[in-house]
């Protein structure tokens, strides 16, 4: 087994794990200024999926990993933008739907030119890092997974958004 691919799964779970508590943080406070959360239903499936998409592809590693570098690459480079996301987000990123009324839409950062930058990442990463250790299916699998996920995600987000988009 290639402990490369090992740590670097490792990596990206605990960077996860940081993500949660970082988010979980926001989301206290975003409540406590009176925010709420909408279309909550979705989101377990949402963390099943992603902690099954690390269990699956470190389960899927070949005895003899090769490690493709360009997938690799886009994956790190992924990482660079879903910092910038979260970075342009601030005290408003979280892993939840929350909304806080009468408070302004972020633009700036990646949001400038598209609504759901972050869901672009989630989509590259979910197949480059398994694609980086040529486990096909678990990309192909989980990025259809992710997709109808998402669709139900970005109806409910864009439903909670809407009175705040016409600020």
């Amino acid at each position: 087994m290639n402990h490369l691919a090992l740590a670097i799964i490792a990596v990206v779970a605990a960077q996860r794990l940081g993500e949660m508590i970082y988010a979980m943080r926001n989301t206290r406070l975003l409540l406590v200024q009176g925010a709420v959360e909408m279309g909550s239903g979705h989101y377990p499936l949402i963390v099943l999926l992603h902690a099954a998409w690390l269990v699956a592809i470190a389960l899927a590693l070949p005895a003899a990993t090769v490690i493709y570098p360009i997938p690799l690459i886009l994956f790190f480079i992924l990482q660079a933008l879903r910092i910038w996301v979260i970075a342009s987000l601030g005290r408003f990123w979280t892993t939840r739907i929350i909304t806080l009324p009468n408070a302004k839409l972020v633009k700036r950062g990646p949001y400038r030119w598209m609504r759901h930058p972050n869901y672009v990442v989630v989509a590259g990463e979910i197949a480059m890092l398994p694609l980086a250790f040529g486990e096909i299916w678990v990309a192909l699998i989980f990025s259809l997974l992710n997709a109808g996920i998402l669709f139900w995600r970005i109806r409910e987000e864009e439903r909670a958004l809407a009175p705040r988009r016409k600020l």
